[in-house]
């Protein structure tokens, strides 16, 4: 659904992505992981035309994005890291206004807006003023209005920012769902939970260059599934082992405190960086 190839992106001499050759399948759910500045919403910004690539190609559901960008656009939902709403409208009204610019006529706007409000649990609020809506209520809005054109493919750049825990999960329970429904998924995030808990492969980003790309599962298990965390003074060392019998022999060697625990994705970036996705 989503192909590029040495896709680039430099602007003077930095480059903030470079020669990018990724596919994404239709119906799949793709998380695109790392730390702030690695490069993942100026990918988001090209795969969404708003950004020119500097070299390479993308396609999306076959459409090259510079050489029919209108026939790609009418394919792809975008849900940007700032809400971009319009608080003064009412839910409602900030739909209609998409539809109309998605060439949408007035009934099938209210179709869609009635099978999106109910779907998002916003039916009972579309009447009312955004500025009236919570944050995670907000963020459910600019799903519905990146769905109400029915597109293949939903962009979401780091969706969750700002919202608390409850919020978080609330909204990976939606967009599982929309996910189920047969949409497929583009998703940036520097949240470790929200890639394994949500993406059926994951992307590692960093300064620009694609570093891995896997099942959430498969990376894991690629640097090892069981950390034995070592303190040591006021330094943290972290030895990656397959099991626990392993990691158990380990750390009753060691001399200072240590801590067995299960891997996560976090770990696969640090040791593939030397780094945390945070930083």
């Amino acid at each position: 659904m989503i192909k590029t190839f040495n896709l680039s992106k430099r602007y003077g001499k930095t480059t903030a992505l470079e020669n990018l050759t990724l596919h994404v399948k239709e119906g799949e759910f793709f998380g695109y992981l790392g730390p702030n500045g690695a490069g993942k919403t100026t990918t988001v910004r090209i795969l969404t035309s708003l950004a020119k690539p500097s070299a390479g190609t993308a396609t999306i559901g076959g459409f090259d994005i510079q050489k029919f960008p209108l026939a790609a656009k009418k394919l792809i939902g975008v849900v940007p890291q700032a809400i971009n709403l319009d608080m003064e409208l009412t839910g409602w009204e900030n739909l209609l206004i998409h539809g109309l610019l998605y060439q949408m006529r007035r009934f099938e706007i209210r179709e869609q807006a009635e099978k999106w409000g109910v779907f998002s649990g916003l039916a009972s609020r579309l009447a009312k003023p955004v500025n009236t809506y919570s944050g995670g209520m907000k963020r459910r809005l600019t799903i519905a209005r990146a769905l109400l054109h029915n597109p293949s493919v939903l962009f979401m750049d780091e969706p969750t920012v700002g919202l608390d825990a409850s919020g978080r999960r609330e909204l990976w329970g939606l967009l599982k769902r929309i996910n189920r429904e047969g949409t497929t998924i583009f998703l940036t995030t520097h949240y470790i939970e929200e890639a394994e808990a949500l993406c059926d492969r994951v992307g590692i980003l960093d300064h620009g260059r694609l570093i891995a790309l896997e099942s959430p599962r498969a990376l894991i298990a690629s640097a090892g599934k069981v950390v034995v965390d070592v303190f040591e003074g006021e330094s943290l060392t972290s030895h990656f082992f397959p099991d626990r019998v392993a990691a158990g022999t380990f750390a009753a060697t060691v001399q200072g405190s240590a801590t067995i625990r299960n891997a996560n994705l976090e770990d696969v970036f640090v040791k593939l960086t030397g780094r945390r996705v945070e930083s």
